[in-house]
């Protein structure tokens, strides 16, 4: 599990892909200063295992599920990409509950520069737009934002200068595409009230 708060802003050293699969290797020296073989890192907000490391570079291996859902499989080389280690139990919950289980993608849809933040709107998928309420959390390439507004097919954010310096959204330009995943305490309470209205039934 992650909290969304990005350790690292790494570097797409390759990404190898076959018919249902890749290979990623990433330079993030910080999130491997501890990895061993079976661990997970959060790339870009979805979580991979890490297959071999050296003492600067990691690599996971990407199945046809992961590339189908999320952006990954548009890296390139020398790509920049946000990095989370899974947080320890005994760390601070610094952003909310991320699990780097990608939900749909979204692009970026206009940019609003503002004194000292930027408003970023990006499109909605239909299928996660009930999950997306104005000042609950999600988290976007694996970085934990508060939704600052909600429309028809497009929600907003604002990020702070930490955020646009540190992490992949401050050089994401307009069309660019991004992994979303919602709050999953939303998902189980849909689910428990589905089952409850069967049970009724």
């Amino acid at each position: 599990m992650f909290t969304g708060i990005i350790e690292e802003l790494g570097t797409v050293e390759s990404l190898h892909t076959g018919e249902e699969s890749a290979v990623l290797r990433v330079r993030g020296p910080q999130v491997v200063t501890d990895a061993t073989v079976g661990s997970s890192i959060s790339v870009n907000g979805v979580c991979l295992t890490v297959v071999s490391h050296d003492r600067e570079t990691f690599v996971v291996d990407v199945m046809a599920e992961t590339l189908r859902r999320t952006s990954l499989g548009q890296l390139q080389a020398g790509a920049p990409v946000n990095l989370e280690r899974a947080m320890l139990a005994s760390s601070r919950f610094g952003g909310h509950i991320v699990q780097g289980h990608v939900d749909g993608t979204a692009r970026i849809l206009a940019r609003e520069p503002g004194d000292r933040w930027e408003v970023v709107t990006f499109t909605l998928p239909e299928a996660l737009a009930r999950y997306v309420v104005e000042k609950g959390s999600i988290a976007v390439d694996g970085v934990s934002l508060t939704v600052t507004a909600v429309g028809p097919g497009a929600f907003s954010v604002s990020l702070i200068p930490t955020t646009l310096a540190l992490t992949t959204l401050g050089s994401k330009g307009v069309g660019d595409e991004v992994n979303l995943e919602v709050d999953v305490i939303a998902k189980h309470v849909e689910r428990l009230l589905d089952l409850g209205s069967e049970v009724r039934s």
